[in-house]
């Protein structure tokens, strides 16, 4: 039997520009503008087909302390759907929107809860009230430097309680430390699930006793923030037992392409394969638009038309030219070259020094079987370590593999030894 059914969503940073574009394609610019409005909206439109019992909201609902009036409006109008739904909603606020900022004093339908500076515990099921609590609270300014968990007490006689608060968990350097705590303080309340914000990538810290998460944003806003983003579908049993689904809510999402130019002879192969590239990497974007980060390396021919003047921007307009007015569109926001020369194997390979000594010691891993063999031996290590070896198991080397690994160690060795040649 479930005992509740909810979205957990945080970071929605409601009317958040992306950062460093500007999209010289009228609709593009557009999409962009509206893609954090659009993935709240799939939210709503989640919570509603689902017919979920509430939705949660941890955290930095607006981009800024002084929020936009039209993203205060959008949000208040998503909750007015689910209360029309049926759908109950819990929101707290971070760092990024806290209590002390702009506030259009906008009303709330009355099936949402927006949770104040000192934490309260609201029945999921007011004709229930010991099924399900929500116990949240909001930041009352924007630095907030205490460990806010010991104030949400310990599980009462409620069979399922929730926690819902903008947090950094742990010691993720990739956030700012506002409200640190721990996963045993976590687990201390002996609530069943934590619903948290702040931390931009999604991540189950725990899965049970209690489950913590975050889900990350619902929609990556620069290159930092690349990959699916979405909210998570939850349900708790009256066991219980917590299932987390992953949905997808972005519209846009970021992707940092790699293109080495090694075997690429001319300007007309080059542009062959950036196509496949954007073409491979739409695909995988599960229908989403697409903006792009672009990085030619390796060693090549080709690289001497790279560095003539003006020629990387010519390759970034005609990439947009032929996938910016697709859809859904393929934008190419940078475009970055690391290249460098072709190198002569052979005669480097004939030096004295140390560059000739790694190019003949890979030919004579790749002509001698009993070469491999001792290569193969000395990872022989790696791969049984007590720890790493239920990681690994599944990636032992093949001959052929190792000859491939060594191959393009090579490669990475000249760029890294060679980078002053170029």
């Amino acid at each position: 039997m479930s005992l509740i059914r909810f979205v957990h969503t945080a970071d929605l940073h409601l009317d958040s520009p992306f950062q460093g574009i500007a999209a010289s394609v009228p609709s593009i610019a557009i999409r962009l503008r509206n893609a954090t409005f659009d993935a709240y909206e799939k939210i709503i439109d989640l919570c509603i087909e689902e017919n979920v019992d509430a939705l949660l909201v941890a955290g930095d609902v607006f981009d800024g302390r002084d929020r936009s009036l039209q993203a205060q409006l959008r949000f208040v109008a998503g909750l007015q759907r689910l209360d029309e739904a049926g759908v109950r909603s819990f929101i707290c606020h971070g760092n990024h929107d806290p209590l002390d900022g702009w506030d259009a004093n906008l009303a709330f339908p009355p099936s949402a809860t927006s949770f104040g500076s000192e934490v309260e515990r609201i029945p999921v099921f007011p004709d229930d009230p010991d099924r399900v609590v929500v116990c949240g609270m909001s930041y009352p300014t924007r630095v907030v430097n205490d460990n806010l968990i010991p104030r949400f007490g310990t599980k009462g006689a409620e069979r399922a309680a929730i926690g819902l608060v903008h947090a950094n968990v742990g010691t993720d350097t990739g956030h700012e430390v506002y409200a640190p705590c721990t996963l045993g303080d976590l687990e201390a309340t002996g609530f069943d699930y934590w619903a948290l914000g702040h931390v931009h990538t999604r991540q189950v810290l725990r899965e049970r006793d209690p489950a913590v998460v975050y889900p990350g944003n619902p929609q990556g806003r620069h290159a930092n923030e690349a990959g699916p983003r979405g909210a998570y579908l939850v349900e708790i049993s009256d066991a219980g037992a917590v299932a987390l689904e992953f949905r997808p809510t972005d519209l846009v999402r970021w992707q940092s392409l790699e293109l080495r130019i090694d075997d690429i002879e001319d300007e007309a192969d080059l542009f062959d394969r950036l196509d496949q590239e954007v073409v491979a990497a739409r695909d995988a974007a599960d229908g989403r638009d697409l903006v792009m980060r672009l990085t030619l390396t390796g060693r090549g021919p080709v690289h001497g038309n790279l560095v003539r003047p003006g020629f990387m921007e010519d390759v970034q307009s005609q990439l947009n030219q032929s996938w910016a007015s697709r859809r859904p569109f393929a934008y190419c926001e940078r475009i970055a070259d690391s290249t460098a020369p072709t190198v002569n194997r052979d005669e480097r390979k004939q030096a004295e020094d140390f560059v000739g000594d790694l190019l003949r010691l890979v030919d004579d891993f790749g002509s001698d079987p009993g070469q491999l063999d001792d290569l193969q031996s000395a990872l022989d290590p790696l791969f049984t370590n007590a720890r790493a070896a239920r990681y690994l198991r599944e990636f032992v080397p093949t001959d052929e593999e190792l000859t491939q690994l060594l191959n393009a160690a090579e490669g990475v060795s000249l760029d890294l030894l060679l980078k002053d040649d170029a």
